[in-house]
């Protein structure tokens, strides 16, 4: 029999064994490269917030002016004027101004001050006494605009009136006529004569004579506010009357442009005059209308506005006698700074008894002391004063 595992030339092959078959399987596993893990999906970014939005700022207020008289460099417009730019100065861009010019009292004022509101304005001033009635009119139609009327007396709920203590300054700048003076007499450019005029001619006239008691005033009346020939024309003939020191309730610098050309005295009036006739200049009885204008502004933004009335003076720093010339006697200059602190204090009082008009009726008795109704109803000339007040009964 053939044995083939004993003549067989072909290499045997030894059956795998369990060892052997585990290391292959091992050599396959650990020669296979990893393959790398799947790469996340980036995060999606946050939404970004909106853009803060600052509120819009609020809408500036425009504010009217109407004048009587053109601004000028001098006197009662130009004095508001000041006032108005001080409003500007405080309030930047909260505010907006603008003014119109010569406007005349009476039915004219009523078309400026409508045109005024058709143009935006929600706070409007009119500042002379002729605007009155046609200001209480427009008030009346548009109810949320805030009115204000300077030297008037009637008010709404939506006007008020505002004034300065002007015989004060007009009995400080008698004081300092009364020691100057050498004729005993002065001359007064009256304007219109109403209680607020016929009081500052009275006011100036006591002061006058707290320094001569045998003062006299005379008086020339323009009818007008501002008429600069009217006045210079009314000065001269006071001066021809034997005046030589004059003074004015009128809104221009003529009076003392005429008592500079005569060599006499005068003074500024509403504003500081000193540069307009310097020979002739004593001191200007000075309105500061800024203190009330920055108040009045201040009440409409913040909304405590209210119907009223105002009147300031000294106390208040609304009037002031400045500029008082080297000529006048220190010890004059003394008692103005006196009575002046006196003013502010309330320890000193102008219009206290015993006082007298011009045909010796005593209107205010020993010791008292004229209260704010008595003064705003003033139609009489003091003792002193020569002539009649027109139009009086």
């Amino acid at each position: 029999m053939f044995d083939l595992e004993k003549h067989s030339s072909l290499p045997r092959q030894r059956p795998a064994t369990p060892a052997l078959c585990l290391l292959a399987l091992c050599w396959l596993g650990c020669s296979k490269k990893p393959e790398p893990a799947p790469t996340p999906a980036p995060e999606a970014a946050p939404a970004a917030a909106p853009a803060a939005v600052a509120p819009a700022a609020p809408a500036a207020l425009k504010i009217g002016f109407a004048y009587v008289g053109p601004v000028g460099d001098a006197g009662w417009t130009y004095a508001h004027d000041l006032g108005r730019k001080a409003v500007l100065e405080k309030f930047g861009s909260k505010v907006t101004t603008q003014f119109v010019e010569q406007v005349h009292e009476g039915a004219g004022a009523e078309l400026v001050f409508r045109d005024l509101v058709d143009q935006g304005c929600q706070l409007i001033f009119g500042t002379t006494f002729g605007y009155m009635e046609p200001m209480l009119k427009v008030a009346s139609d548009f109810e949320n605009v805030h009115f204000e009327h300077a030297t008037g007396f009637k008010t709404s709920k939506n006007l008020r009136t505002y004034d300065s203590r002007t015989y004060e300054g007009a009995y400080l700048a008698g004081v300092v006529a009364g020691a100057m003076t050498t004729t005993r007499t002065l001359g007064v450019v009256g304007s219109i004569p109403i209680p607020e005029v016929i009081r500052n001619i009275d006011s100036f006239t006591l002061g006058a004579q707290s320094q001569k008691p045998d003062i006299k005033t005379k008086v020339v009346w323009v009818n007008t506010w501002f008429d600069p020939t009217k006045e210079q024309e009314a000065a001269q003939t006071l001066l021809n009357q034997g005046a030589d020191v004059l003074f004015q309730n009128t809104d221009s610098p003529a009076v003392l442009k005429a008592a500079e050309k005569a060599g006499k005295f005068a003074f500024g009036w509403d504003s500081d005059m000193s540069k307009v006739g310097p020979s002739a200049h004593l001191a200007s009885a000075v309105i500061h209308w800024a203190p009330y204008y920055q108040k009045a502004v201040q009440e409409h933004l913040d909304g405590s506005w209210k119907t009223g009335q105002t009147w300031w003076g000294v106390k208040e720093g609304a009037i002031e006698l400045t500029s008082i010339s080297e000529k006048v006697p220190s010890a004059v200059q003394a008692r103005v700074a006196e009575i002046t602190t006196g003013l502010k204090s309330g320890t000193f009082s102008i219009w206290k008894g015993p006082i007298f008009d011009q045909k010796g009726k005593k209107v205010l008795e020993d010791g008292k002391v004229a209260d704010d109704p008595f003064l705003l109803k003033i139609d009489f000339y003091v003792k002193g004063v020569d002539g009649s007040v027109p139009n009086a009964k």
